[in-house]
């Protein structure tokens, strides 16, 4: 493929309409005869999702049939030869959380999110495993590989470079159930799976209808008022098909920090702004829409066609830092706050035929395409070189669009026998073809010469182009039984990229169940994760009142003046071990050690400042702001590296209980335990020798996520009443703070010398109440966060103009307090 410029995004429009154009052919067809009530899956039947509710025992819970870490067929969770969990839809809702991403965090210990996202990676959704980047984290659904985000995260920090998937754009209410692997899967499902594998099951019921709606606000501030209201249903198609559709409208307002301490120390009396003018302490606003559609039908005697097509909008928009009256006296004479907004629309279509008996195999063969095309504005902004030049400004320009799309398509054979009629096989094998595309457009003119708009020089067309990969991949996994309570895995990958060359992956899984209260399972395995184009490619500079940060292309001349090289893969291996217990019926206990060793990792360099960074910025086109607040060491840039190796060494530990108090109800206790420890084993250098890491970026890659997180759950129902408390304790945080303004000239903006700040461990409590008028309404009221904790402060030092109270770095409790909350939920 070679495009360029605007021909580019025309071809990517083109191809839009025309997979869409694809998905709705493909759903045309699907006519006439007989609907099964029953739920479909690529791989197996899945449990109904009150199999899997927090409310039933856990050997229900161990029942669920999963497809997720597994190629054999009825393979239950508490069989699993790797640790699984299963989150039911009903859970997900009682987490208080109206999106998804936010959902799983407060379920699973594992997962973490950032504190406090900063600049465009606030404005979407990305999740961590066992405190590794998003990037290294595999979402499916149903099985089938989701496309990422093109909004790369740009800040500094451990989520620098990620273009995860951004689960929030995904209906929430088309979810049936998550799969939650938690084990190296690049062999099964190639690169990305190295901290673990988000399989979404949507619902494939043909009947029924069920809505919720939920509202509610940040109590202590008042502000942060959010709503959801979702509706989804089934019907048949003929007699043996099914659609299911399903759709989502969110709305969140700004969430505000009320701190009184922001930019006191410039405020001075009778200046014509007040000490919190600036709001960029702050969640973004945004509203969403999603809608899912999902058919399946039989169109010959063993031959099914499927598909699913999903598309979400988000209209978002994040508060900057506050600019004074002397910026922009003609347009803004009481000063301004510029808005950072992102218009985006995000689709994928999956489209399939699968049957049985083709040479003995069961067979499945797909296609999908996946895209996420963002536009970023500016708005509420001022460009005052621009003004000097043209002795004008315009005051909203768009800044960028960045489009990222996947065209996966897949072939899956899989075939049960056994060898000399004595030991039961799975024998599964496959083929892969991804095409991988991703496109930078330059903003308007206004948005990036003559220094920029204030608070982000946009992309220019030096900064533009478009990239694409080929990634051709092939797979072979064969489930063995020696003996009766001894399941043996092995499975082995092949993948070619046409920009990084050949890899082999291979992973080995074993179990043996001694009794049926007494198991152990291991796994080996190797992983690999190609760099992603957004990363080798991308380049960005965020501009502040005092300053400006560049992320420089690794490829680009820019780069290159500051020691960047080619990115190279980083390649895993992990190890893990458990032992599965179920000491008497009911009570089922899960313990989980592993290791998970990563070569090469890819995170953002340290920084260089001064006039070094000044000239390496002024190479990409992009021209810094100009003025006597501009502090040239408060100047700084790096770039994408394959910064160092790692060890994760961690346990995750699961127990849950059911107590039957007969009158008096049913009670559910849960407990989950994730303890993580991320050490360094090597630092690379740059093409001029010097280390690609300083002891900030160490810091990034060991002790930004919680060392431990426990989540207990209680769940009580009885009657017409159900109540759920949940206890989480999010362990400490250690950050390497920035020195700021207001730190000795010495050491302020030093990019070599830091301040040790910790976040100690801290107890959240979430309670939900709900009451059941019939068997077609239920309503329920809760509050997350019920005794309004927050992170601790960060010393006057390290806080940016008194406007940066928190650790931003840090993965652990959010910043915004309690919150409160009512939902309804209705079926029929």
């Amino acid at each position: 493929m070679s495009l360029s410029g605007d021909l580019f995004f025309q071809h990517i429009n083109h191809t839009k309409k025309r997979y869409l154009l694809i998905g709705v052919c493909a759903a045309l067809p699907l006519s006439a005869a007989h609907a099964q009530n029953t739920r479909y899956s690529n791989n197996a039947s899945v449990a109904p999702a009150d199999v899997v509710d927090a409310g039933t025992s856990s050997s229900e819970k161990s029942e669920s049939v999963i497809v997720t870490g597994t190629h054999a067929t009825n393979r239950k969770a508490r069989d699993s030869t790797s640790p699984i969990t299963v989150v039911s839809a009903a859970t997900l809702r009682r987490s208080g959380q109206l999106n998804l991403a936010d959902a799983i965090t407060r379920v699973d210990p594992s997962i973490t999110m950032a504190t406090l996202p900063t600049e465009t990676g606030a404005l979407t959704s990305a999740i961590r495993m066992r405190g590794l980047n998003p990037n290294e984290v595999l979402v499916l659904v149903d099985g089938k590989r989701r496309h990422t985000t093109a909004n790369l995260t740009a800040a500094a920090g451990p989520q620098q470079g990620s273009t995860a998937v951004d689960l929030n754009m995904i209906p929430a209410n088309a979810i049936d159930h998550i799969e939650i692997l938690r084990d190296g899967a690049a062999a099964m499902y190639g690169s990305d799976a190295i901290a673990g594998v988000v399989n979404i099951i949507t619902k494939k019921t043909d009947h029924g209808l069920d809505a919720s709606a939920q509202t509610g606000a940040n109590a202590y501030n008042g502000d942060g008022w959010q709503y959801s209201v979702g509706i989804d249903g089934g019907m048949k198609l003929g007699r043996d098909g099914f659609l299911h559709l399903s759709g989502q409208v969110y709305h969140t307002d700004h969430f505000i920090n009320s701190s009184k301490s922001v930019w006191s120390h410039q405020w001075s009396p009778g200046s014509s702004w007040a000490p919190t003018s600036d709001k960029s302490l702050s969640t973004p606003e945004e509203t969403r829409g999603n809608l899912a559609l999902e058919w399946a039908k039989p169109i010959t005697e063993g031959i099914e066609s499927y598909g699913l097509i999903t598309y979400a909008h988000r209209h978002a928009e994040a508060i900057e830092h506050y600019r004074l009256p002397t910026v922009a006296p003609t347009a803004f004479p009481a000063g301004f706050s510029p808005l950072e907004i992102i218009d985006e629309d995000d689709y994928q279509a999956n489209i399939g035929l699968r049957g049985k008996n083709l040479l003995g195999f069961d067979w499945d063969i797909s296609t999908l395409y996946g895209e996420d095309n963002d536009r970023i504005d500016n708005k509420d902004t001022f460009n005052s070189g621009y003004y000097k030049k043209y002795g004008y400004s315009p005051t909203k320009v768009r800044a960028s669009n960045f489009t990222l799309s996947q065209w996966t398509s897949n072939l899956d054979l899989r075939r049960n026998f056994s060898i000399a009629h004595a030991i039961p096989v799975t024998l599964a094998m496959g083929a892969e073809h991804r095409l991988e595309m991703y496109g930078i457009r330059a903003g308007d003119l206004a948005s990036y010469s003559e220094g920029g708009m204030a608070s982000s020089t946009a992309l220019s067309p030096y900064n533009a182009g478009h990239w694409d990969r080929n990634v051709w991949a092939g797979y072979i996994d064969g489930d063995f039984h020696p003996l009766k309570h001894w399941d043996l895995d092995f499975a082995g990958r092949f993948e070619h990229y046409t920009d990084f060359g050949n890899t082999e992956n291979g992973k080995v899984s074993t179990r043996y169940d001694f009794t049926k209260r007494i198991a152990i399972r291991g796994t080996v395995s190797n992983g690999f994760r190609a760099p992603s184009l957004a990363e080798e490619h991308f380049s960005n500079l965020g501009v502040t009142p005092t300053g400006a940060s560049g992320l420089l292309s690794t490829t680009s001349e820019a780069g290159r003046s500051i020691g960047a090289q080619h990115l190279k893969p980083e390649r895993s291996t992990n190890v893990e071990g458990g032992i599965i217990l179920e000491p008497i019926d009911g009570f089922h206990i899960s313990a989980d050690v592993y290791q998970i060793n990563i070569r090469d990792r890819i995170i953002g360099s340290g920084f260089v400042n001064g006039q070094t960074a000044y000239d390496a910025i002024a190479l990409t086109g992009m021209e810094l702001p100009t003025g006597g607040n501009v502090d040239l060491n408060n100047i700084k840039a790096n770039y994408m590296a394959n910064a160092a190796s790692t060890r994760t060494q961690g346990l995750d530990l699961q127990a849950d209980y059911l107590l039957h108090l007969h009158q008096y109800g049913n009670l559910t206790l849960s407990m989950m335990l994730n303890l993580n420890r991320t050490r360094l084993h090597h630092v690379n250098t740059n093409a001029d020798g010097n280390p690609l890491v300083s002891a900030q970026t160490i810091g990034y890659l060991t002790t930004a996520s919680p060392r431990s997180k426990i989540v207990l759950n209680a769940f009580w129902s009885n009657g017409v009443w159900d109540v759920n408390v949940r206890q989480t304790r999010y362990g400490q945080t250690t950050s390497l703070l920035t020195y700021q303004d207001l730190a000795p000239a010495a050491v302020r903006y030093s990019t070599s010398q830091f301040s040790e700040f910790s976040n100690t461990p801290v107890w959240m409590t979430d309670l939900e109440v709900g009451y059941r008028f019939n068997r077609h309404w239920h309503a329920s009221i809760g509050a997350n966060n019920i005794f309004n904790q927050r992170p601790r402060h960060v010393p006057t030092q390290n806080n940016y103009l008194g406007t940066r109270p928190y650790d931003q770095v840090a993965s652990s409790l959010p910043i915004y307090g309690a919150y409160y909350y009512g939902r309804v939920n209705a079926s029929f």
